[in-house]
């Protein structure tokens, strides 16, 4: 008879399974982990939307007469009512920016366009046709209000911005940028609610604007006592008379006029940029963000 084959003997690992997959997981994670900020300049539009491309789909005019026609119901609603009738003011912009979400995107502000493209998120093109659009609309609004004024035979004045002088540029124009910083941030923050969810969008953007009017009216009117002092909208501010008519001379007239443009269309670009750019950092840094729920909160990795 064959022996038999001897039998093969297996020593048993003295790991535990789990104690295994936690000392692999350290190196999965090192191995596939990548820098936070990487990607963080890269375009996020269309790398194919340039001067010779944009034009070529008929999206672009209904962006730009959708842009035109929501910043002229802003300017609308501001020669009016005015950004003292803050229930009015929220229930009017989330009106405003849920009908235009899907069309244009709802920028209908110079700040946020600027920072749309300085985060890359638009490309320079469209920001630039975006913001003719806007001054454009302003402009027609400016025209309707007036030409209903008029036609009452009314003697009120439209409203305008006080007028920016040495003393007072620097309180206005920090002003201006902190409330752009402020709307630029939630805007960008709430982009992620534009397709899904346009009335979550439109409420958050109402809310900061809000927000900002609160802040700003008792800084201007309780720190300094100032009135009629911010807009937080360089296309609005254009049809508030901002610039200067009369001066003892033409220094001193373009002295003053440069005052108000850096001061209600620079400064507030600027914030725009900063706001934008605050919220994609902490964006970056949080990841997917704090998550609670019923019994636990936790970094959702």
């Amino acid at each position: 008879m064959a022996n038999p084959k001897p039998k093969k003997t297996v020593k048993k690992s003295s790991v535990k399974p789990e104690v295994a997959k936690q000392a692999a997981a350290p190196a999965i994670q090192t191995a596939s982990a990548e820098p936070v900020m990487k990607g963080f300049f890269a375009r996020k539009c269309d790398k194919n939307e340039n001067v010779l491309t944009i034009f070529k789909s008929p999206r672009i005019w209904g962006a730009l007469i959708g842009e035109a026609i929501g910043t002229m119901l802003i300017v609308m609603f501001l020669l009016t009512l005015g950004l003292m009738q803050p229930l009015y003011l929220i229930f009017a912009v989330v009106a405003v920016y849920v009908v235009i979400a899907h069309i244009s995107g709802a920028n209908l502000n110079p700040i946020i366009t600027v920072g749309m493209m300085a985060t890359r998120r638009m490309s320079a093109i469209r920001g630039v046709l975006y913001i003719l659009a806007q001054v454009f609309g302003a402009w027609i609004g400016l025209i309707i209000v007036n030409a209903f004024r008029l036609g009452s035979g009314s003697v009120s004045e439209l409203p305008a911005m006080t007028e920016v002088t040495g003393e007072t540029f620097w309180s206005v124009a920090l002003i201006e940028l902190l409330g752009a910083v402020i709307l630029a941030f939630c805007f960008a923050r709430a982009l992620r609610f534009t397709r899904k969810s346009p009335l979550t969008f439109g409420f958050v953007v109402a809310g900061a604007m809000t927000l900002i009017v609160v802040i700003a009216t008792i800084i201007a009117q309780g720190f300094f006592g100032l009135s009629d002092s911010f807009i937080f909208n360089p296309a609005a501010a254009l049809m508030y008379q901002i610039l200067p008519t009369t001066a003892d001379g033409f220094g001193e007239l373009a002295g003053l006029a440069g005052l108000a443009l850096a001061a209600y269309i620079v400064f507030p670009m600027v914030g725009g940029v900063i706001g934008f750019y605050i919220a994609d950092i902490t964006g970056r840094l949080a990841g997917a963000g704090y998550i609670c729920d019923d019994y636990t909160c936790e970094c959702d990795k």
